[in-house]
Order: structure tokens, then sequence, then C-alpha cells
């Protein structure tokens, strides 16, 4: 397990200032040990928490045509049919998977294929569970064509995270379970699947990303 490119810079500033806390600490209340080992503690918590939040995982990905798989780690919490009204203006299923603080956060793309659509949108900072944070919060939309079958999925900004990284463009031929970006700060993605895709997953289940299938795609 190593730390995402995307942290780097947010690790390293983040430490600066951790060191500059603790020199602080020594020199004005290392004598007090009642005060100094309990800041000790906590800014060394606030340390590992970074790099923890940061990490990207080594693991096995499952790759397969037939299936799509989960482009994040964390829980199902929606599972319904809706239209999608930004770019394919029809019925889909939405299958949404929540993000924690405590999941990876790093984004996978659940299909190969092209990016034939991918835009960012700026909006608002809803909690990532609220029923409109899909259609009002800051979130990129990405469409990828498979032989034909198009499978979009949004990374959606939540109270917390404020910044959303998508390496997706229009053109652009992506495997599946390659880097799709990084949210940071706890979020959600949203899946829209074709109405005959068969669902594996379940409301409340935790999924990990790249290696959950969330559906199985028709023939």
């Amino acid at each position: 397990m190593t730390i995402h490119k995307e942290g780097y810079k947010i690790v390293a500033i983040g430490f600066t200032g951790l060191i500059i806390a603790g020199l602080m600490v020594y020199w004005f209340l290392h004598a007090d040990y009642r005060i100094s080992w309990p800041l000790y503690m906590l800014l060394m918590g606030i340390g590992l928490f970074l790099l923890f939040f940061f990490r990207k995982p080594n693991r096995a990905f499952h790759v397969d045509p037939k299936a799509i798989i989960s482009p994040a780690d964390g829980k199902i919490v929606i599972i319904e049919k809706v239209v999608e009204q930004e770019y394919l203006k029809e019925h889909r299923i939405q299958v949404s998977v929540f993000m924690s603080v405590f999941n990876v956060h790093v984004n996978w793309f659940p299909v190969s294929g092209r990016i034939e659509y991918a835009r960012h949108h700026n909006g608002h900072f809803h909690v990532a569970w609220h029923p409109k944070s899909s259609e009002q919060n800051e979130r990129t939309t990405v469409v990828i064509n498979q032989g034909g079958k198009k499978i979009l999925f949004r990374q959606i900004a939540g109270l917390i995270a404020r910044r959303i990284v998508s390496y997706a463009k229009v053109g652009k031929e992506v495997p599946q379970c390659g880097q799709a970006g990084f949210i940071k700060f706890g979020s959600r993605v949203d899946l829209l699947l074709p109405l005959n895709s068969k669902i594996a997953v379940k409301k409340g289940q935790k999924v990990k990303g790249g290696q959950t299938v969330i559906a199985y795609l028709a023939d």
C-alpha cells in the first residue's frame, strides 16, 4: 500500500504543519507532561489519518467484460429506477455507493470502452446521501461506450468533500478497473445502468472498488 499521487501535496503540507505544531508544543509546553503528551498523541493521530485517507491499496482487480465492477469502496445506499436528465435522457437503474472518510477514495472505471462524454459541474455541498446531491452537488459525469452499451457514472462531492479529480477525457479508451479519479474527504459515486442489467448487489451491502460486481450487462 502506498500514498496516492493526489495526496502528495496535502500530506506534505499537513506534515509540515504538524511538525511546526509539535515543535511549538515542545518549546512552550514540554515541561507539563499532562498537556504536552496528549497533544503529541493528537498530532500523531492526525498524521496517521492523513496517510490512511490517501492510501492507494494494492489489490487484485476483477476484470469481466460482461460485468459492471464497483468504481469505489463503500456501501450501497440507492438502487432505484430514475430518469437520467443530463446526457442519456432515458430511464436507467441508479446504483449509488457512499464513501465515508474511512474508505479508500480512489475511483476506478466500472467497464472498459471509449469515453463518450465527460463533464465537471460546479454546485452545492449537500451531504452525499441527500436525494438531490446527484443533481445539485459539485460532480463529474462520465459516459463510457462499450460496443454500443453506454454506462454513466458520476463522482459526487459531499458535505466535507470539496475536490473531485477525474482522469476521463473524451475519446480516450479506458480499461475496466483502470484509475478513473479521486474524491477527497467523503462523497458518493452513482452508476446509471441499462434497465435490462442484472443487479448483483443489495442496498446496505459493502462493496470494494475494482472487485465487487455491481451488475451484469445483458447480451
